[in-house]
């Protein structure tokens, strides 16, 4: 194998490909990155692969002879990111040797690899036809859920965010037990299928970064298979283990009617919450909110025993008899920040029953949270 190829390039693919590297890997090989060069196409493929997550990028490069080898990922990205961008980088490696060559106008690195053989293939499932998705559509699903997936191992069920499609559209969920984070949108590329998975949070934000750094609108492709699910755009390629087991139906979990309705500027809600928030931290996280339809405002609080306490007072539109609950402060924070409107509606029916927010006049966002239950 012997190429050129840019440093920037390099290193920018490098970077991309060794989050799916093993940090504890079960086998040495899963600590490498494949490099893969192809005379044919005048590209160098990269690939990370921990065995759950699987991460394939290419850029070009002016390929002599096509070739394969895997590297240590850490070594080999920390010398490339050293190098300067002015010079590009020579990667050579002799037929049947495991020693790689890199050269760079400063100077000469040897590394040695692992043979390519050794690397586990990426799951590449590409059967039938696939579920082409707009990236736009998927990464503001993405965004608006994953931080509500669980980081419970032992609920491994919802430590991802589930995916269903259907002629409607793209609807992402993800809950961890104490709030939910639901988003229904309009996928605007045509010839979508069906489709109906969960997948790791972990794999998810690695997507969510890809795409958001993405230039181009191309669709996403996405296959399904045995447990697998690959996303493929340009020269780009996640791969994903799926969670096996039934989605907890939660939208049975979401109130159909509510008693009372508050409606308030988000950005003043949050801002409050914030400060209020210090002294929330300072014991168990609880807030709790007050409303008073007489004055026609919220009255956000927090006692600290024995270290001091505070209140908050928001303006807000109050129907519905007065009502006092308690939040864990950050569920309610993570759940503002993730909608984008202006003025927010928090709906609900008793102090102990779900709460639901969701930006006023729009039905596309619902985040319900478990208020916490105090003992007087």
């Amino acid at each position: 194998m012997k190429l050129v190829c840019s440093q920037a390039e390099l290193n920018a693919s490098l970077q991309l490909v060794s989050r799916a590297v093993a940090g504890r890997p079960t086998h040495p090989v899963l600590a490498n990155v494949l490099l893969t060069a192809d005379a044919g196409t005048g590209r160098l493929s990269l690939t990370g692969f921990d065995l759950s997550l699987g991460i394939q990028t290419s850029l070009p490069a002016s390929v002599q002879s096509s070739g394969a080898i895997t590297l240590p990922a850490r070594l080999f990205g920390e010398i490339v990111a050293r190098l300067s961008s002015d010079s590009p980088i020579t990667l050579s490696c002799e037929e049947g040797s495991e020693q790689v060559e890199l050269t760079s106008q400063s100077g000469s690195y040897q590394m040695r690899g692992m043979p390519a053989d050794d690397f586990p293939e990426l799951p590449l499932v590409q059967s039938g036809t696939p579920i082409r998705l707009d990236p736009e559509v998927l990464v503001k699903g993405l965004r608006a859920t994953l931080f509500a997936s669980s980081s419970d191992e032992a609920k491994q069920l919802l430590t991802g965010v589930h995916l269903g499609l259907d002629e409607q559209g793209l609807e992402c969920a993800a809950t961890d037990g104490h709030r939910l984070a639901v988003l229904r949108l309009d996928n605007t590329t045509p010839g979508t299928g069906l489709m109906d998975v969960t997948v790791p949070a972990r794999s998810l934000r690695e997507l969510e970064r890809l795409l958001s750094a993405r230039s181009g609108g191309d669709p996403v492709s996405l296959f399904c298979d045995r447990g697998q699910v690959v996303f493929l755009w340009a020269d780009q390629v996640l791969t994903s283990r799926s969670l096996d087991g039934t989605y907890p139906n939660y939208r049975q979990l979401i109130p159909e009617s509510f008693a009372r309705s508050l409606v308030v500027d988000r950005r003043a809600l949050v801002a409050a919450l914030e400060r209020v928030a210090v002294l929330a931290d300072q014991h168990n996280n609880v807030v709790k909110i007050t409303s008073d339809p007489v004055a026609g405002q919220l009255q956000i609080s927090a006692d600290a025993q024995d270290v001091g306490s505070g209140s908050e007072a928001v303006a807000a539109e109050v129907s519905g008899d007065a009502i006092q609950i308690a939040f864990n402060v950050r569920y309610v924070l993570e759940g503002l920040k993730a909608i984008a409107a202006e003025r927010v509606e928090l709906r609900c029916n008793a102090p102990t029953t779900p709460v639901v927010l969701s930006p006023q006049d729009d039905g596309g966002f619902t985040y319900l949270v478990m208020p916490v239950q105090i003992r007087s």
